[in-house]
């Protein structure tokens, strides 16, 4: 995945936020993070008040700062924190041609740790949606953790993935499926990994039409991704499959407390929403095959 050098960037919102907020209680480092990004992964359920005093019921003391030096398609693939800013606007511009009066999330680029309404956002809790805030929180430093524990490829093209997945979450807020279907528990057939792999096919979906997003001047924000980079997407998102997880970590696939999906089922809906768009992720539908 390659954004167009001369394409214009700077009109994103997404914001940093974290560095020198202190947060009540420390935080832990090494194998505790670690062993709380694995219960998020593995639950469903944040669990980074472990790690800290929590989170802050009226949200952030800081509104954060601007994203510097992100202003073209160069800038972005450069950086990790650029890249996701600037994809920002093209999964942005994607959802308004795609769903009626469509408001756009903030994106927060995490730097170390930062309190929100729905637990502590940092690289060990992993990139999230807080839906009560309409905020996505990415910490970049994230997919060097996914490398280095998971094996997975994390490259560009996988990092888009992620953060689409989490604009997904967005959407299903706005247009109101998180209400229609609430959490019901865990299991190979929940609303939780319904929700999931919605999301994956909605990632799915961007991707496949990623070229479409242009700036102002009608410059295509990103070229067309490789095979390689397709696939490296692909692994991204079978490395966060239940099954995976729970595998990886000396124990057996015990699918009754799956909330994400397997690996294989990620794969599945994040390649049918490439090939064929939004209209065919509908995983609520009756008798869908998850």
């Amino acid at each position: 995945m390659t954004f167009n050098d001369n394409a214009r960037v700077g009109g994103n919102t997404a914001k940093r936020r974290g560095a020198g907020v202190a947060v009540a209680g420390g935080g832990l480092v090494g194998i505790g993070a670690i062993a709380v990004l694995l219960l998020n992964l593995f639950t469903g359920q944040d669990f980074s008040s472990i790690l800290s005093g929590g989170g802050v019921p009226g949200g952030s003391s800081s509104e954060g700062t601007v994203i510097e030096n992100c202003e073209t398609g160069a800038d972005a693939n450069e950086r990790d924190d650029c890249r996701l800013a600037a994809a920002s606007v093209a999964i942005d511009q994607f959802w308004q041609q795609n769903v009626q009066d469509y408001r756009a999330p903030q994106l927060i680029i995490v730097d170390g740790q930062t309190p929100t309404r729905c637990g502590t956002a940092s690289n060990a809790t992993g990139p999230f949606y807080c839906p009560p805030e309409e905020t996505v929180y990415v910490d970049p430093t994230f997919f060097g953790l996914l490398r280095e524990r998971f094996g997975a490829s994390a490259g560009p093209l996988a990092q888009l993935y992620v953060l689409a997945h989490e604009y997904g979450h967005h959407v299903q807020q706005i247009v109101g499926i998180m209400d229609s279907y609430p959490n019901n528990g865990t299991g190979p057939e929940s609303n939780g990994v319904r929700t999931e792999l919605q999301a994956d096919c909605f990632a799915g979906a961007w991707v496949g039409d990623m070229t479409e997003q242009v700036d102002e001047n009608g410059t295509p924000f990103l070229q067309a991704p490789t095979d390689a980079e397709i696939r490296d997407a692909l692994d991204a998102a079978g490395t966060v499959g239940d099954d995976h997880i729970q595998e990886s970590q000396g124990g057996f696939a015990n699918p009754e407390t799956w909330t994400h999906g397997s690996s294989e089922q990620r794969q599945r809906w994040f390649h049918a929403g490439y090939e064929g768009g939004v209209d065919v992720c509908d995983t609520f539908a009756r008798g869908v095959q998850l």
